[in-house]
This record gives structure tokens, sequence and C-alpha cells, in this order.
């Protein structure tokens, strides 16, 4: 193989650059999203527009960009492990890379399950901050009541001290129903097109390719796992568990409160970020990729 030269490090180290490109595009779309996933009560029924405006009501580091610094630094560390895991264990598979030959699926599906599994560890307290963060940005209507965190170090101390190493994984078995998934259809997807893109489109610029075709898989991928990340938003804003007691409560009090609809919640908003995000990350791990030597795709 082409590419058999290059270090697995490469990996680890493109995932790493380009997941914090990505944190930096989609986040004020992440904002808008967690907020429309976790209203209670009354709150439930607000729109889109409404939560927009709620959240561009603040300045830019407390609305749109609340929370980022903690998954700018970390987002690097978890895409790091995503990619780095899925490569490695593409290539421990011997399976061909480069582009050539139609993707083995099965061990496309192996990889990506392995990526997403891994990535969990360091992914879910990073998460939890996040939305906990995103989730006190005042409503509008009453306020931010409760605890509000300055920042990501005095919400991980608090969460320490009250809820102990356990609270930062929070969620954890609805994280790993969505990210795994999710994992092995993003990489499924993406293999897919970009292998017979690049050979059905030649005139077309493989890098605009990955760009488009990274966007696809990510919108795809979330699409299919929503509900479960409506349940991770709420499960992971409620800290403390004064609302839920874990999954399965989670899912009905929201059922029997806002019905299948709450299932989809922010649905729209994901997709809108799904496809800059993905299509941003992609593109930059495949492009550093090629500057480390790795050949894939490459026309």
């Amino acid at each position: 193989m082409e590419n058999e030269h290059v270090s697995p490090l490469y990996d680890y180290a493109a995932g790493a650059i380009a997941g914090s490109v990505g944190v930096v595009v989609g986040h004020p779309f992440d904002t808008v999203k967690v907020q429309l996933q976790i209203r209670q009560a009354s709150l439930e029924t607000v729109s889109l527009r409404e939560c927009y405006s709620a959240v561009k009501s603040q300045n830019l580091a407390k609305g749109f960009f609340r929370g980022l610094s903690w998954p700018m630094l970390s987002y690097g560390i978890i895409n790091s492990v995503f990619f780095g895991v899925y490569g490695s264990t593409m290539k421990l598979l011997n399976a061909d890379i480069s582009g050539k030959t139609p993707p083995d699926y099965a061990k496309i599906c192996l990889a990506g399950s392995l990526g997403g599994l891994c990535q969990l560890i360091p992914a879910v307290p990073i998460d939890v901050i996040k939305v906990v963060l995103q989730s006190q940005i005042p409503h509008g209507t009453s306020g931010s009541p409760g605890k509000y965190y300055q920042g990501p170090i005095e919400g991980t101390r608090d969460i320490l001290r009250s809820r102990g190493f356990l609270g930062m994984y929070r969620g954890l078995p609805t994280q790993a129903l969505r990210d795994i998934p999710a994992s092995v259809t993003y990489f499924l997807v993406y293999e897919f097109l970009i292998y017979h893109g690049v050979k059905s489109f030649p005139a077309i610029s493989s890098t605009l390719q990955s760009f488009v075709y990274g966007g696809v898989a990510g919108v795809v991928s979330w699409a299919l796992i929503m509900p479960f990340d409506v349940m991770k938003s709420r499960i992971q804003a409620d800290s403390d568990r004064k609302l839920y007691s874990g999954f399965l409560d989670c899912v009905v009090k929201s059922y029997k409160s806002n019905g299948i609809k709450i299932f989809f919640r922010g649905l729209s908003m994901t997709s809108l970020r799904a496809f800059p995000v993905n299509g941003m990350t992609l593109m930059t791990h495949i492009e550093l990729m090629k500057l480390f030597g790795e050949k894939k795709h490459q026309q």
C-alpha cells in the first residue's frame, strides 16, 4: 500500500487539528441546539427563533460562544482519538485506504465502532461541562436559575465536589448509544461517497468533494441518532439529578410532557451545524494527511 510509510501518529495529529477547526465553526449552532433541547416545562414550546434571540441577547462570549474554550481546547483530543483509532484500526486490518478499490464496509464498521467507543473516554466529561455551561444561558423569561459557572474550571470543580468523578461521566450510556452508531454511519457514508465521487466527478477537486461528502455524512449520522442526542443533553444538563434519575426516566418524562416530537428537538439546527462542521473537519483531516504523505483519494 502506498501509504505504509506514514506514521500512525499522523492520524492522531491531523484529527486533533481538524477537530479544533470544526468546533469553532459549529459552536454557535450547537449552543442554540442545546437550548432547544433542554428547555423545561412551559418553555418546551419555544421556537427556534425564540431560542436564537435568547442566545443572541447575550454578548458573544456569554451567548453563541458560551463554553467554547472548553471544547476548543479539548475536542482536538476527542477527534485525535476518533480519527487516530479509526485510521490505525483500518491499517491493522490491512484495509486498502488508498481510495483505489471499493471500500471494505465490514472493516469500516469495526474501525468506526472502535473509534466511537474510544473517544467516549475524553468526550463524555467534555460534553458534560459544555452542556452545563450552555444550559446556563439566561432564557429571557426567568433568568438563569440555580448555579451559574463562570467557566469550565469552576464547573468541573463543582461537579467533582458535589457528584464525584462519576459526575463527570453523567450520561455515558446515552452518549455511547449516540456516538458509536453515529461514528459507524459517518465513516460508511463518507467512504462510500468519496470513493464513488472521485471516480464519477474527476473534474471536481477532491478537496471540495471531501468537504461536501463530509458534510453529508455528518448530517445523515446526526439525523439517525437525534433522539439519543436530545436525551444526552437533558441528562447532562441535569448534573445534580434533580429532574432525571437516568436514561429511561428521562425518556418517559420527556415523552409524557411533550410527546414524540421532543426526541427530534433541535434537528434543524443540528443539521445546519453538522454540514459545515463535519465538512470542514473531514476536509482538514484529509488535507493534513496529504501533507503528511498519505495518498488517499488524491487525483
